[in-house]
């Protein structure tokens, strides 16, 4: 597990704690895995590079984050939607629960 990656999961891990007192927090998850609700689900979407010298010298990965949870004004979704380097993607509704997309770049 890199670095990035868990500091990505340690601040999700925290805003659901805080939000929601539970730790429902899916990294890239099975399919058939009985997720419990609310709950957050992640995976790295795509790496950004920056190029110098004909070499890569940075690299920033981007991570899609989806919070599920039946309230349609869920406090998760709202605490989520105020961290830093995170932006708004969609939302749309499926088996009664709203999920919510993010996107959070490191």
């Amino acid at each position: 597990m890199s670095n990035v990656r868990l500091n990505v999961d340690a601040l999700l891990r925290d805003v659901m704690n805080k939000t929601t007192g539970c730790t429902n927090l899916y990294y890239q998850p099975p399919t058939g895995l009985r997720m419990k609700y609310p709950c957050i689900v992640y995976s790295e979407s795509r790496i950004q590079n920056r190029h110098a010298n004909d070499r890569v010298y940075i690299q920033h990965p981007f991570y899609t984050v989806t919070v599920i949870d039946a309230d349609p004004d869920s406090k998760l979704k709202a605490a989520v939607s105020v961290l830093p380097k995170c932006a708004y993607d969609r939302q749309f509704v499926s088996d009664n629960l709203y999920h919510t997309v993010f996107t959070l770049y490191t």
